[in-house]
């Protein structure tokens, strides 16, 4: 066999090697994303730690509690396969006020450099090219218009309602419209909701790269546990 058949041959197998080693990473190796929040998360957060209900109800002004997360969410291509990236964090603060059956302001801000994912190669793109976290490095959301949900939460009640306010993403503020639920449990307030996002409305650059090909939108996940201010 000549030298030359050799070389391709070899480089060939090496082709191999390394297509075999990255499906194996992928489809064995590779952490899975956390499954999206939840009605369950919601519950979990609730309950790992309990406060005595106050007699006063939930009118009044909560403060964003450290069981909280707050993430993102996106579906990728990585060697022709779908999966799914996650990113999140607990570094959260803000606030909610209660007066009667609306939440009449909310605001919170997350420090976008402590989201992480199961990948540090993701992570590095994501606070550096994507998110520019060193010139950006919040995202907040205010609302700007009451939420009503219908009715006095009573303890241990979930109940849905429609949340209206200006999400800012890397420098870029617009209005969003989105769902939420909201319990009140063990002296605690839980909201769980997503919104939508289409990375060109943020003008966040294309996330792909030659490792993944990333869709064009993804979504900002949050479960947001508040105690009494």
């Amino acid at each position: 066999m000549s030298t030359s058949r050799k070389l391709i041959l070899a480089g060939v197998a090496l082709v191999a090697l390394v297509a075999g080693a990255f499906l194996l990473w992928i489809l064995v190796l590779r952490d899975d994303a956390p499954t999206a929040l939840d009605s369950g998360d919601l519950d979990a957060a609730l309950s790992s730690t309990t406060v005595a209900p106050a007699d006063a109800g939930a009118d009044g002004v909560w403060s964003v509690a450290a069981d909280s997360t707050l993430g993102y969410r996106v579906q990728e291509v990585l060697g022709g396969i779908d999966v799914e990236g996650a990113g999140r964090t607990s570094d959260v603060t803000g606030s909610l006020t209660i007066a009667g059956n609306q939440a009449t302001a909310a605001e919170f801000t997350v420090q976008m450099a402590s989201i992480t994912s199961d990948s540090d190669r993701r992570d590095g793109q994501f606070r550096s090219r994507i998110m520019s976290v060193d010139e950006f490095p919040t995202a907040t959301f205010v609302l700007t218009a009451p939420i009503d949900f219908g009715a006095v939460p009573a303890e241990g009640e979930s109940l849905t309602a429609t949340a209206t306010g200006d999400l800012t993403l890397r420098g870029v503020t617009r209005s969003v419209t989105f769902p939420v639920e909201a319990q009140l449990e063990g002296g605690r307030i839980g909201v769980l909701g997503s919104i939508p996002i289409l990375f060109s409305d943020y003008s966040i650059p294309d996330p792909s790269n030659g490792f993944a090909v990333v869709k064009d939108n993804g979504l900002l996940e949050f479960v947001l546990v508040f105690d009494r201010a």
